[in-house]
């Protein structure tokens, strides 16, 4: 089991939730109904699932692909430990996950 944090804009924790393994960032946070859009469905045709990860698990997680940077490049208020919560895949060593929900997501297909 991963405990997954949320934290809203100011910093302040929203709520953890438990996930399996293998559970896909977005859907844990569609469960927690965290607002996080996910215009595309998690296809990777958006950025409407970006999250900032906390700087200490980001380290942890797999690089991005060269397709999450460029969609990345597009999302509002990215940082530099910015991914897409549908490229997210949660493994058995990852203990815990903490992220923050940007203020808003810029939705650029149009939906």
């Amino acid at each position: 089991m991963t405990l997954v944090r949320f934290f809203r804009v100011d910093g302040s924790l929203d709520k953890e939730v438990e996930a399996e393994a293998g559970q896909r960032l977005l859907d844990v946070a569609w469960a927690a109904r965290e607002p996080l859009e996910g215009a595309c469905e998690g296809v990777m045709a958006c950025s409407t699932c970006h999250v900032i990860v906390e700087a200490e698990d980001f380290e942890k997680l797999p690089p991005a692909s060269e397709e999450e940077e460029d969609l990345l490049d597009l999302a509002a208020h990215a940082t530099r430990t910015s991914r897409l919560a549908c490229q997210i895949l949660l493994t058995e060593g990852m203990k815990s996950l903490s992220v923050r929900v940007p203020p808003e997501a810029r939705n650029w297909m149009g939906r």
